[in-house]
């Protein structure tokens, strides 16, 4: 496949907003044309293989023929309907291999359009659920510092407080409760005090808390950090002890990225509430889910309004029902779990000498997530040149140069990502010790 569409960069520039970006400072934007398996096209033809699978959702590459075959054949039919009274073929589909995949307890599902209100939603879900029980004060949701959550009001509200994207909104976004993160490292039996301002915070505010969210196993955007199965054993015997719900997100760390299908399956748990997206439809169309227990239904009920009060325009959309549906279809192939087992391998094997790098603080990897950790924040728009320079996109923002990889991905391509991250990140270590306290070197704006 070659590239020829040319694209109006002047135009991009000064009209379009990118994620995260000024529209007076903006970062770089690469003119990507078409997409192949494990790989961007760019628009003079070159190539890059995609480290971070379109943000960790492309699990199954681009352009695979059976989701395309099921969204052109839903295309034909039915692209978009209301869900309100209506129905369809491609929304029960979808359900029934949800409901099939996930935990025992977990028997209802709400269809949404995006990872953030999948935490919306999962958030009134439990507040509805404790209207219900005749507990109305319960209104505030617990969590743990450095997590991350999306993007929305209610979700940045339960995002980090002191370090995260969201700190510039202060008392318009909703006060939450916050414990410390996680400290025990994947693997580790729990360290002691572990849990400690946890217990204490649902000891004094339990009545008034509805719910507790917390990304299981991996703090994605937050801090990229791997916490111990442990914690999560010991998080869900709290919830049930203070009669707090548990909701997981798992928008990033579902279907196999951390290398069980789900990441509370390395802790033998079950979540109340559970929120996935990102994978669930391949990548390639977006599609969020809220799944919940039939006591949390029940609840929600039972409360005042007697219905569950959300109702996106395009919740349930056909379209991305099929490719959802098409999507698990691949998972439940069960190739996956080999797949991600080679690339932790690999990564384990490929980004160990990373830490001799001058500037390296730490290097991690569990299941399809290599980490870099830099002790100072980067440039991301010059270690974004350097990948690109270099055949590869990775993105890395604070002093992450991470990769969660298509698990399609071959070998040498995996090669080519970690030889990459090595050279860049001895750059960036290289610079960052030369600048003193100038922007000369890698030091982040942006």
């Amino acid at each position: 496949m070659s590239a020829t569409t040319q694209i109006d960069h002047q135009f991009d520039r000064q009209h379009i907003w990118h994620p995260y970006t000024s529209m007076t400072q903006a970062l770089p934007a690469y003119g990507v044309v078409a997409a192949e398996e494990c790989e961007l096209i760019l628009e003079d033809g070159r190539r890059l293989i995609d480290g971070t699978s379109s943000w960790w959702a492309c699990v199954h590459g681009y352009g695979h023929p059976y989701i395309l075959e099921a969204m052109q054949k839903q295309l034909a039919s039915l692209s978009h309907v209301m869900f309100g009274g209506i129905t369809h073929p491609s929304a029960i589909a979808v359900s029934k291999k949800l409901v099939a995949m996930t935990s025992e307890k977990l028997t209802k599902v709400f269809l949404a359009d995006s990872g953030s209100i999948a935490v919306e939603v999962a958030m009134k879900m439990a507040l509805q659920y404790w209207q219900g029980r005749g507990a109305p004060g319960k209104q505030r949701i617990l969590t743990v510092k450095h997590g991350y959550h999306g993007d929305t009001f209610a979700a940045m509200s339960v995002c980090d407080p002191e370090g995260g994207m969201h700190t510039m909104f202060g008392e318009a976004v909703t006060q939450q409760l916050f414990a410390p993160a996680p400290k025990t490292p994947f693997g580790d039996p729990l360290i002691t005090d572990d849990l400690e301002a946890m217990e204490a915070l649902l000891e004094a505010h339990h009545q008034t808390i509805a719910a507790v969210i917390i990304e299981p196993i991996m703090q994605g955007a937050g801090a990229m950090h791997f916490y111990s199965a442990d914690y999560l054993k010991g998080l869900r015997a709290l919830c049930d002890r203070y009669k707090v719900l548990l909701i997981l997100d798992e928008i990033a760390t579902g279907f196999g990225r951390t290398g069980k299908l789900f990441a509370y399956q390395h802790a033998d748990i079950e979540a109340d509430i559970l929120c996935l997206g990102k994978a669930l439809t391949g990548g390639y169309i977006s599609l969020a889910a809220t799944l919940c227990s039939d006591e949390v239904a029940l609840g929600i009920s039972d409360s005042p309004s007697g219905v569950f009060m959300h109702g996106p325009t395009f919740m349930g959309n056909p379209l991305a029902c099929a490719a959802a549906s098409a999507s698990l279809d691949l998972i439940n192939q069960n190739r996956w779990p080999e797949q991600v087992a080679n690339i932790e391998q690999q990564m384990h094997r490929e980004l160990a000498p990373a830490r001799d790098i001058d500037g390296v603080k730490a290097v991690r990897c569990l299941g399809a997530v290599g980490v870099i950790e830099m002790i100072s924040s980067v440039n991301t728009a010059a270690l974004q040149q350097a990948f690109v320079d270099r055949g590869v996109w990775v993105r890395p923002f604070s002093n992450y140069i991470y990769i969660m990889p298509s698990y399609t991905i071959s070998p040498r391509q995996l090669s080519q990502l970690t030889q990459a991250m090595l050279e860049v990140a001895a750059i960036a270590g290289a610079q960052a010790k030369d600048a003193d306290s100038d922007d000369a070197g890698f030091i982040s704006h942006g």
